[in-house]
């Protein structure tokens, strides 16, 4: 039977090669029980939230550089010390249980190796003069496991934020509810969580949320399968609000999986006609699983919100949401394999497609109605500057400010970082199509 520490290991492997992590633990751990899955779920996220920093360390004490074929052993090694740094493992049993590991990946010619090298950073870790320390405390970029580019550009857009959203993001997100106040006031559920002895606290800045104490299962949740509350970040409620929802409203909710954000449009203002679109048919599944969790009626269509059918534009929405594909820089915190597939290219070439779709989807917008752009990104080029270029394109732009507690006020639209009152990072900008014509 592979162990748990292999499965780790392999996981790792899988986003080295470019898949995300959910994906390769859902076909890893696929065959353990729930308590076995969650153990190995929570290394795999916690040694990619370290991995540029537990890459590092052990390359810094290698002789040379591992071969391909042995890329497991070096992730081995890096897990070792990960349970060494960050993690509640007892010393002796991260070095022994590495040892083991390498020994069990075939490659026992490494156990020497994994038990002096682990043994090395375990007494460096006691001397604040040792090398471990110096690599540490020199380098923001391995000091938060980040990339150099990542670090440059936070630099650069947020100078005097910078280590606070660093730190923030090497932190584990809070497990956020979204009540259903159509079906159950928030103080109601609240209630009701507190007699099923949970924890939690409600958000002043946001009415539907509510912050659980600590992390559970959300069929432990009351009400969960007759969809009184949902699982959502702070941050990513904050659309409802902002869109000015009405009745009779025809409404867009663009790149709409998995469907968060479509379940909070419909259930704030039920007597909208939704449409729900995404790219991934596999993903809009998930909207149509949510849909049906939550009571929700939409419409839902496959397409690629780059080319919108022509009747959107011959009968327009009143209200669309863009929630633009982005490089999700700002949610790392509940993604960390995004520092490792992510690279620096990648923000050009997803700002050249989120300008593609605005235009796109301002042709489907009503005169009068109004856009809402958001994004999980913190990269001013794919934010503001994305909007600023946008009114630069097209005539009939209104920018409506965003006047609330939250966030931070931007030359156009307000940002959320990570942490700050147990948000993810999200940008909004509110836009108001004020006549027909368009560029």
């Amino acid at each position: 039977m592979v162990s748990s520490r292999r499965l780790v290991v392999d996981n790792i492997l899988g986003v080295m090669d470019g898949r995300s992590l959910d994906a390769v633990i859902e076909q890893n751990a696929k065959d353990l029980s729930e308590l076995d899955r969650r153990s190995v779920a929570d290394s795999s996220y916690g040694l990619a939230r370290w991995f540029r920093q537990c890459h590092a360390i052990v390359a810094a004490r290698l002789q040379k550089p591992f071969k391909d074929k042995d890329r497991d052993v070096h992730v081995a090694l890096m897990l070792g010390v990960w349970q060494l740094l960050h993690s509640r493992t007892a010393e002796h049993a991260a070095i022994s249980s590495i040892v083991e590991l390498v020994r069990e990946l075939d490659k026992p010619w490494a156990d020497k190796l994994a038990n002096g090298l682990l043994r090395k950073v375990q007494r460096e870790m006691q001397d604040d003069a040792s090398e471990l320390n110096a690599l540490l405390g020199n380098d923001l970029s391995i000091a938060y496991a980040q990339p150099k580019w990542f670090v440059k550009a936070l630099q650069k857009a947020w100078p005097e934020k910078i280590e606070s959203i660093l730190s923030a993001l090497q932190e584990r997100a809070p497990m956020t509810l979204r009540v259903n106040t159509h079906k159950v006031a928030r103080d109601e559920y609240l209630n009701q969580l507190a007699s099923c002895d949970i924890q939690a606290e409600p958000l002043e800045a946001v009415p539907s949320a509510l912050v659980l104490d600590k992390p559970m299962g959300v069929f432990q949740l009351p009400g969960f399968d007759e969809g009184l509350v949902s699982i959502q970040d702070a941050g990513a409620q904050l659309s409802a609000e902002l869109l000015d929802l009405h009745a009779g409203q025809r409404v867009l909710d663009a790149c709409a999986a998995p469907g968060g954000k479509s379940m909070h449009l419909a259930q704030h203002q039920p007597e909208i006609t939704l449409t729900a679109c995404d790219i991934d048919e596999q993903r809009l599944e998930r909207v149509a699983q949510n849909a049906e969790r939550c009571g929700v009626t939409l419409s839902l269509q496959v397409l690629d919100a780059e080319n919108p059918p022509q009747a959107w534009r011959d009968q327009p929405f009143d209200r669309i949401l863009l929630d633009a594909p982005c490089s999700a820089t700002g949610v790392m915190r509940r993604h960390p394999d995004v520092r490792m597939l992510r690279r620096a290219t990648d923000i050009e070439d997803l700002a050249v497609r989120q300008a593609k779709i605005l235009d796109s989807l301002w042709e489907c917008l009503a005169p009068g109605g109004k856009l809402l752009y958001v994004t999980c990104s913190l990269m001013p080029k794919e934010n503001e500057q994305q909007i600023q270029a946008f009114m630069e394109r097209q005539p009939g732009v209104k920018v409506i400010p965003i006047d609330v507690t939250w966030g931070h006020t931007r030359a156009i639209g307000r940002q959320t970082l990570p942490g700050e009152m147990t948000m993810d990072g999200f940008f909004y900008a509110l836009l108001e199509k004020t006549n027909a014509t368009t560029a």
